[in-house]
């Protein structure tokens, strides 16, 4: 029998997958490692941590299922996005990595607006200068750091340097690397404009290949550490969320995914080139050779019900671990006995400011509506309806752009409420399907794996062999028709608050 394995890189540990090739998981093993936050607003980590952790749990799973690991055919490598790996000359890392969530970079964003110019940005990366990418990141460090700056020999995202470690090649992929800033995402290659502009020498950066193509083989070296034969193919394998994309099938037209975790994700796949000039939504290259993903975000979805249930739901708690429940599911059943609209009450999911489709960091959350006939499960259910219409604007959005969504997918830890996908299925009108595979990134860069050794003849191909869904929640007519009433209100409330959100920030 053939088998690939999956690497899922995140930010609190990494998750080993080994897949018989029809996408059946064999084992599994996840191993964590620390955050160093030495300021407020910075976050980084140890590469040797990553690499640690992978190698250690690709030899586990491989242990652990008792294979022959000559029957391994491929390797693929999924990592949290945007973060900044520095070696030197000899392949040694000059400095923890900055990664993703790392917020010290305004003043580099400022600087790359201003060299490059706001629109021209846009254009060619697709994305207006953001705290979270790479490119600002590598300005901050010349800025702050020139002695680690001059040492610098290559700059690799995390993924990238698990991949250098296990195979000695400086490469990335057009997924992940569409999140450096760097990269023009139209044409699929480094951008020289952008690299000339920032004075950033291009021989500092990889190879960039396509998703599925094989980036190098295991090394000798590495192969002693992780088990797996020495010239075993690794492929580009992807970014985290273009990874989840090819793990639920979302990899041709009409296809989209929600994901309800901590902030929300409404992702969609298109064969067309379609950037937003507004910069409100990302264009990413995807994992598919040829193709675009684009990508809006909810900074607080799953956050905004984590901070009702821990704020207000003691009571639901206690309950819940009396009868061995998740307190949502009990929270669930609550919100479902309020009617739609939760009786002309409306919440706001703005903890956290709002990235699609305002682009507000100074807007917060808010309930509208609220009365003396209301209660916490009239609050709950607004806050469930909120997160959706949140959603509905990313939707929007996407849909305004020419990008066709004509099913979607539910992911994260919100998508296994079947209130909360009915809500999705109501208020998008359109069906709203799970997948039965939980591996998410882990399979979707197993299965670029299996493409990439001929396993299949194309990711397309792979995801219709190997993804599975369950059956459909379909949109309720009756349903979406009350629901629109009370989404249009929603979408007048920002604009009437937003100059007052701007005054309260600044109190």
């Amino acid at each position: 029998m053939e088998y690939v394995i999956g690497v899922d890189l995140g930010t609190s540990g990494t998750k080993t997958v080994l897949f018989s090739a029809d996408g059946q998981p064999v084992a599994s093993k996840t191993i964590e490692y620390p955050l160093y936050q030495p300021q407020n607003g910075w976050a980084e980590q140890e590469p040797l941590d990553w690499w640690n952790a992978a190698y250690k749990s690709m030899k586990e799973v491989i242990v652990k299922s008792g294979i022959n690991p000559h029957d391994i055919k491929g390797i693929g490598i999924s990592g949290q996005m945007h973060g900044l790996v520095m070696l030197d000359k000899a392949g040694n890392v000059l400095r923890r990595s900055i990664i993703w969530c790392d917020q010290r970079t305004a003043a580099e964003c400022e600087e790359i607006t201003a060299k490059v110019g706001a629109s021209r940005l846009i254009e060619l990366t697709a994305n207006p200068a953001l705290t979270g990418f790479t490119a600002s990141k590598i300005l901050w460090v010349r800025n702050h750091e020139p002695e680690v700056y001059a040492k610098c020999a290559h700059i690799l995202l995390p993924k990238d340097y698990v991949r250098y470690m296990l195979t000695g090649e400086f490469a990335t992929e057009v997924s992940d690397a569409s999140g450096m800033q760097l990269l023009d995402v139209p044409n699929r290659c480094w951008s020289d404009e952008v690299l000339s502009k920032l004075g950033i020498d291009k021989s500092l950066l990889a190879k960039v290949y396509e998703s599925p193509d094989v980036t190098g083989k295991v090394s000798k070296q590495a192969a002693e550490l992780c088990g797996v034969p020495e010239g075993t193919p690794v492929v580009g394998g992807a970014g985290d969320n273009a990874a989840a994309a090819v793990g639920t099938g979302t990899v041709q037209d009409g296809i989209a995914f929600t994901t309800l975790g901590t902030s929300g994700v409404v992702f969609a796949h298109t064969d067309k080139l379609s950037i937003d000039p507004k910069g409100r939504v990302h264009t990413f290259c995807c994992a598919v050779p040829g193709a675009w993903h684009v990508m809006g975000v909810t900074q607080a979805a799953g956050l905004s019900l984590k901070w009702f249930r821990d704020n207000f739901c003691d009571a639901e708690m206690v309950t819940a671990k009396g009868m061995g429940k998740d307190p949502y599911y009990l929270m669930d059943k609550q919100a479902e006995a309020i009617p739609i609209g939760a009786e002309r009450l409306l919440y706001l999911p703005y903890l956290m400011g709002e990235r699609t489709p305002h682009l507000d960091p100074d807007c917060r959350g808010a309930f509208i509506g609220l009365s003396a006939m209301h209660t916490r499960q009239h609050m709950l259910r607004a806050v469930m309806e909120g997160v959706v219409y949140s959603q509905r604007d990313s939707v929007e959005v996407l849909r305004g752009m020419g990008v066709k969504i004509n099913d979607m997918l539910a992911c994260g830890g919100g998508g296994t409420s079947p209130l909360w996908r009915q809500m999705l299925a109501d208020v998008y009108g359109c069906p709203v399907k799970t997948v039965v595979s939980k591996e998410g990134p882990a399979l979707g860069v197993a299965i670029l794996a299996a493409v990439g050794t001929g396993i299949y003849s194309s990711v397309q191909e792979a995801c219709k062999q190997v993804i599975k869904t369950n059956p459909a929640q379909n949109p309720i007519v009756e349903n979406s028709k009350e629901y629109e009433k009370f989404y249009k209100m929603y979408t007048e409330l920002y604009p009437a608050l937003k100059e007052s959100y701007g005054k309260l920030a600044h109190l």
